[in-house]
């Protein structure tokens, strides 16, 4: 029995390594040592976070690789375990508040969070 870590305890890189081999298939220019290249890493880093072997990169690098492989950074961020530092501002000048708000909508359904990001984004506040 083994205790080693795999892309299976890692939904960040089991999730890179998917969106990067469905578009190697299409274009041979994702794979992983170009792509590593482009997000500035070294080819065995990045196959290290593919296999779960090493925690995810940097905020920085995980942004890059979100849109060198067409994802929604804020996603791929969350299955690494971290906030935007963008979002962390916003949080932390209202930390009781947004803690509230988060914990309220966290069993809302999709639809309905979806409708309330549109009301307060085109309501007239």
């Amino acid at each position: 029995m083994t205790d080693e870590p795999s892309s299976k305890d890692s939904p960040f890189g089991a999730m890179i390594r998917e969106l990067r081999e469905a578009r190697q298939a299409a274009d041979r220019s994702y794979s992983l040592r170009q792509l590593a290249l482009r997000v500035g890493v070294e080819p065995s880093y990045l196959s290290k976070v593919e296999r779960g072997e090493t925690p995810p990169p940097s905020e920085a690098k995980i942004q890059l690789l979100a849109r060198e492989l067409g994802e929604d950074p804020d996603l791929l961020l969350a299955l690494a375990g971290k906030v935007s530092s963008d979002l962390q501002a916003v949080i932390r000048r209202r930390p009781q508040l947004f803690a509230a708000l988060i914990r309220e909508l966290k069993d809302l359904p999709d639809q309905s969070v979806l409708r309330l990001v549109r009301e307060v984004r085109d309501g007239d506040w």
